[in-house]
């Protein structure tokens, strides 16, 4: 197994950075990990904290040196972060518990497998065009799920998180095979919110990870402004040829399905989706309006 793999994270005009990436492998696979702690709750750094922190060490205790099931790892290390986010709330009696997007790629035995909550993205690039991206948990997204007149279709607005008193919708994709020099790139709402797609993908395979990845990252930072958001970038390059390094590390400390584009298998081929109830739909509308409410009303004077 060889990759090369390149990290960046950037606050923005925010006084936190509330993002969080890791990633871990051994010799026959490899974990990819961007969270974004969600604003207008407390602690969202936290949360992404603790997602990201959950995955990396249920990773490093089951891979030996590969995961047994894959998509059972994925989905129930999405449900042991969440357990832990809310658990971390109510010890420490906070009024709101932290919340935060995920998105996860695993590859073993020269297939992605991915998963992903919110609105955190991952591309799949291949010689500069993009073969796939995950679609947001948003009512922009999917304005077929909101209903008449509950909510406006806000693309930063999303329906499911972790760390939510409603469990997380996930959508986890079944394994595609990678070829020779496809890379992939996670990132938060920092980078895709101020480059389109069509950009990500030329740029992303514009040159080298070490050159590309910062290249992104500057290039949101400069659109987005005094006031942009945090900007956060992971990406991997994969390669079979034995002319290729093993491994080539050069992280950059800290400061959300359907996939589309030229999937052959088509938009919506081999997912595993959890749905809302209506029961659940109602309560996850009745969240986000509250949320809506604490960002919009004016402070106590």
């Amino acid at each position: 197994m060889k990759f090369s793999v390149y990290q960046v994270s950037h606050r923005g005009g925010r006084e936190l950075n509330e993002d969080r990436l890791a990633y871990a492998y051994t010799q026959d696979a490899v974990l990819l990990l961007l969270a974004d702690g969600m604003g207008g709750h407390p602690e969202g750094e936290q949360a992404a904290e603790i997602a990201v922190q959950t995955f990396r060490a249920c990773f490093e205790a089951e891979a030996r040196p590969v995961l047994a099931d894959v998509e059972a790892f994925l989905t129930r290390t999405l449900d042991l972060a969440n357990q832990a986010i809310l658990d971390y709330a109510r010890e420490r009696c906070l009024p709101d518990q932290p919340r935060t997007t995920l998105v996860a790629a695993l590859l073993q035995d020269n297939r992605l497998h991915r998963l992903h909550c919110g609105d955190s993205r991952l591309y799949w690039v291949r010689r500069g065009r993009m073969l796939a991206r995950t679609r947001d948990h948003s009512w922009h997204e999917r304005p077929g799920l909101a209903r008449a007149g509950a909510m406006p279709l806000d693309r930063s607005v999303l329906f499911t998180c972790l760390g939510s008193s409603s469990p997380p919708i996930f959508e986890l994709g079944q394994p595609v095979p990678l070829h020779e020099g496809d890379r992939l790139l996670l990132c938060s709402d920092g980078l895709w919110d101020m480059v389109d797609d069509a950009e990500i993908a030329r740029l992303l395979d514009a040159g080298p990870l070490e050159q590309v990845v910062p290249g992104l990252a500057e290039l949101a930072l400069a659109r987005a402004g005094q006031y942009g958001d945090n900007v956060s970038l992971l990406a991997l390059e994969w390669r079979n040829s034995d002319g290729f390094p093993a491994t080539l590390q050069l992280p950059v400390p800290f400061g959300q399905s359907p996939f589309h584009g030229a999937d052959p298998a088509g938009p919506d081929a081999g997912l595993l989706v959890r749905e809302l109830d209506d029961e659940e739909l109602d309560r996850a509308i009745a969240e986000i309006n509250e949320s809506i409410r604490r960002r919009t009303e004016p402070p106590p004077s």
